[in-house]
């Protein structure tokens, strides 16, 4: 038998995941306590995506299973062991805002959870693939710094600088910078999975991705920013932009596109290898962009207001080089971009309501 364990199988990546692995193995096993709701409220329950789940994947199998309690990690993986193929690891706790107020919990969550994973995996299904959904924060507040220019509406690159026409690099330090808690959290789990592969000789490859979205994103204000933009847009709450003029600028990719990522790494798999993984040029835009985009695909007015204070360790301009990637594997490209994002997050919500 052929078993594809799914942490955070309820949330943006992890049912993405579900869903497309779900045709390629026998069965997948889906892990998630829906921390989401602990984390950013009830709004932001990922309970809807479980049942949806659990209802339309025929072999799938959920697991409300904390990823901090090892005792039942061993349980799990030891009746499976080598039936287990792939791990793709999203459970996570997400946000600057949240790893600030309880750093205990934001730290064993995304690093000692991550290790408990990891090492099941070593000892139960050490030819198993793991794929692990780190984060450009690893990159801290370094970006910032680089030289950029202000446009009408959005933060840009110089365009002699070596990141203008690609984005940043794996290259980029991670040492000497601010990198939020969260960030730090992140880190210490992106690392791990880089040394079991290059230590043990095992699977492992580290996504690090951009802003990662979708029409499953249960979004909220300190996490999900497209999906509680659009959110707000169509209920007319108010959008509260943090900093920058409302000019910085991200990456997005679509959640679909990063999972095909992980399926083409499965193929053919590395040890211990690190990509950054966004939309980059080909999907990206300023909170600016996002609101007059958000305006034109709703036919309305966003209401939101402007805060000086910008977020502790955000990024005034991120474009991910995905140039890497596409080395290792030539064959991936993305299917969709933003105006195909903000459509699919529109109709989703609305056919929700």
């Amino acid at each position: 038998m052929n078993i594809c364990i799914i942490t955070g199988s309820s949330g943006l990546i992890g049912s993405e995941s579900v869903a497309f692995f779900a045709e390629k193995f026998d069965k997948i096993i889906g892990i998630d306590n829906n921390m989401r709701q602990v984390f950013f409220g009830a709004n932001a329950s990922t309970e809807w995506n479980t049942q949806k789940l659990i209802k339309g994947v025929p072999n799938f199998e959920h697991h409300a299973i904390d990823i901090r309690n090892v005792e039942a990690l061993e349980q799990l993986f030891s009746k499976y062991n080598a039936d287990i193929k792939l791990i793709v690891h999203t459970a996570a706790q997400p946000s600057h805002d949240w790893a600030a107020r309880e750093p205990l919990t934001d730290f064993t969550v995304n690093a000692n959870g991550t290790l408990n994973l990891l090492e099941m995996t070593r000892l139960h299904a050490p030819e198993a693939t793991f794929i692990f959904t780190s984060t450009n924060k690893v990159y801290g507040d370094t970006p910032n710094y680089l030289p950029l220019v202000e446009l009408e509406k959005r933060w840009e690159i110089d365009q002699s600088h070596p990141y203008y026409k690609e984005g940043i690099d794996e290259f980029m330090s991670i040492d000497q910078t601010k990198h939020s808690l969260f960030g730090a959290s992140k880190v210490a789990a992106d690392v791990l999975v880089q040394e079991y592969g290059k230590y043990f000789g095992m699977n492992t490859g580290v996504f690090r991705g951009g802003c990662l979205t979708g029409p499953n994103h249960s979004g909220t204000q300190l996490h999900g920013f497209l999906s509680y933009l659009m959110k707000c847009a169509i209920t007319g709450d108010k959008y509260t932009v943090f900093g920058y003029q409302g000019k910085q600028v991200r990456d997005n990719i679509h959640s679909w596109d990063l999972v095909n990522m992980f399926w083409h790494f499965y193929q053919n798999p590395k040890k211990g290898e690190v990509y950054n993984a966004g939309g980059g040029r080909h999907s990206n835009c300023s909170m600016a962009e996002a609101i007059e985009l958000c305006e034109k695909i709703t036919g309305k007015p966003m209401n939101y207001e402007y805060s000086e204070t910008n977020r502790i360790g955000d990024h005034i301009w991120w474009i991910s080089d995905v140039s890497k990637f596409k080395s290792h594997y030539p064959n991936w490209s993305w299917k969709y971009d933003i105006n195909d994002i903000l459509t699919q997050i529109y109709q989703a919500t609305i056919n929700k309501a």
